[in-house]
């Protein structure tokens, strides 16, 4: 090889380095998004305000009911945490409604409770002045899923969730007791979703509680109810749905399509559902309305 052609490949090669260098220097760096923290007590609850830009964590008790709040992003209540969205109004400021948009998903980890959503005759909402004839209700909009693995209580109303939703175990036991954020709420650990439009599907499983509810839903897809251990007979409710996929129930405590009359068992009044699908199991045919009668005849 002659000098002069070593000369050149050196320089190539030079100048291949150098332009690798300038490349990684130019490429933008990727770094993992940033998390927001909302912490606080039950004594001393955080509070979620404004926009984030990121996911954002509920670590120990957090509430919105300081205005309008955007999650572009995340949004993960932690282990044994609750976050309480069932504030009409803005009660820092006084001025203005509260209320929950989350672009992504929000997930519920294990032990942990989220109350979302709230409205006049169901869920009251917990700054209403009128607590015994209430008029205010506020939103919540998920345009992900609404994930509960190991949940203790998920009671969503007045709520719009485009994914799905999927609870799979957790619950607060069969004793029917009031612990954490179900004593405010003066009412013993459950789980229900009310009053709301689910883009996909609706699953609940393995739950043991004292009691859950499916009452006037809007389903793009399918539910399914299987597995769920309920403390109270009247549980489990499954109320005036409007189903677009099928309806399948199994190897639950209960299941009825009819609400109580006068806070017991029977009688009962029937709230039957519209499935466009097929019905499967304990949910095909009416269930009784009066104690001792039997099953349908029309469908449940």
């Amino acid at each position: 090889m002659s000098v002069a052609r070593g000369a050149r490949l050196s320089l190539i090669a030079s100048l291949a380095v150098l332009l690798a260098a300038a490349a990684a220097q130019a490429a933008p760096r990727r770094t993992a998004p940033r998390v927001v923290t909302c912490s606080g007590s039950a004594a001393s609850p955080g509070v979620l305000a404004g926009a984030y830009a990121h996911d954002v964590h509920i670590s120990g008790t957090c509430d919105v009911d300081a205005g309008r709040v955007t999650v572009h992003g995340e949004l993960v209540v932690l282990r044994g945490a609750t976050l309480l969205a069932a504030y009409a109004v803005n009660d820092r400021s006084h001025a203005g409604t509260s209320d929950l948009t989350v672009d992504g998903s929000l997930h519920v980890e294990e032990g942990a409770t989220a109350i979302l959503g709230c409205e006049p005759g169901h869920l009251v909402c917990l700054d209403d002045p009128n607590q015994g004839s209430p008029t205010l209700s506020s939103e919540v909009r998920i345009d992900g899923s609404l994930r509960a693995t190991g949940a203790e209580g998920v009671v969503v109303h007045n709520t719009v969730v485009l994914g799905s939703i999927t609870q799979t175990g957790g619950g607060g036991g069969p004793a029917c007791q009031q612990t954490g954020i179900f004593t405010k709420l003066q009412n013993p650990v459950y789980s229900d979703y009310e009053d709301m439009t689910i883009g996909r599907n609706l699953t609940v499983s393995g739950l043991s509680s004292c009691w859950l509810g499916l009452a006037r839903l809007r389903v793009g897809g399918s539910v399914a109810v299987t597995q769920d251990q309920l403390a109270d007979p009247d549980a489990i409710e499954i109320l005036s749905n409007r189903i677009a996929g099928n309806l399948a129930c199994a190897q639950d405590s209960h299941v009825w399509d009819s609400s109580d009359v006068y806070s017991s068992i029977f009688p009962r009044v029937d709230d039957p559902n519209t499935v466009r699908g097929r019905r499967y199991g304990q949910c095909v045919l009416v269930s009784p309305t009066a104690e001792g009668a039997g099953l349908g005849p029309g469908p449940f």
